[in-house]
């Protein structure tokens, strides 16, 4: 197992509830693939394969999340993955506990199905549905936006494009303070129904 020191501190400071869960995760992508790689990308764990990514976990005050960056090339005939896919996050919906996972040979199905796309070179298609993991939010963000119901189902409600746009332009701070004060205007825009660019818009 090649881990990333970031990923313990980062399942350490997460919610009692989300902590065995994170663990749980990561344990069984080592188990399913002993040759991932772990790395932290837009504040949250990561794990690639064959130096392209594969899969990754995040964690929120009431909820954690779980998917696969090529989730829409997956093999899924029970619809673990399609049941949740109009979700803002994630591929597997809000999950609170382990029993809200797959079950465990279901999960490392999909490892392996992943690992062979890496294997082949497979690449997403540049057209169609965009992966959902691309839609993951940092943590700061979400926690700022999860204090007010209604910001944020009005950010859940946003096109893909302008959820995108938000996470970007916040991910691209090169300070904290600038990362806190983006953060802050973007909640108070999505408040009235805003997009990013709304400045731009006619």
């Amino acid at each position: 197992m090649q881990k990333d020191e970031r990923i313990d501190e980062y399942i350490a400071k997460a919610q009692p509830f989300a902590q065995p869960v994170l663990k749980y995760l990561r344990e069984l992508v080592h188990k399913a693939c002993p040759d991932a790689e772990e790395t932290m990308k837009w504040s949250f764990p990561h794990f690639d394969y064959k130096g392209k990514m594969m899969c990754s976990m995040a964690a929120f005050k009431q909820h954690a999340v779980f998917g696969f960056w090529k989730a829409n090339l997956l093999k899924d005939p029970h619809n673990y993955l399609s049941e949740n896919a109009d979700k803002a996050m994630g591929n597997l919906g809000r999950i609170t506990s382990i029993d809200d996972l797959p079950p465990e040979e279901v999960l490392i199905d999909f490892i392996h199905q992943a690992m062979k796309l890496n294997d082949e070179g497979v690449k997403l298609p540049s057209t169609g549905k965009k992966s959902k993991m691309e839609l993951l939010i940092p943590e700061d963000f979400a926690n700022e936006l999860q204090k007010n119901p209604k910001v944020w189902e009005t950010f859940n409600n946003f096109s893909y494009s302008h959820k995108k746009e938000y996470v970007e332009w916040i991910t691209e701070a090169k300070t904290e303070t600038t990362r806190n004060k983006r953060i802050a205007t973007a909640i108070d825009w999505i408040s009235q129904g805003k997009p990013r660019n709304w400045k731009y818009l006619k």
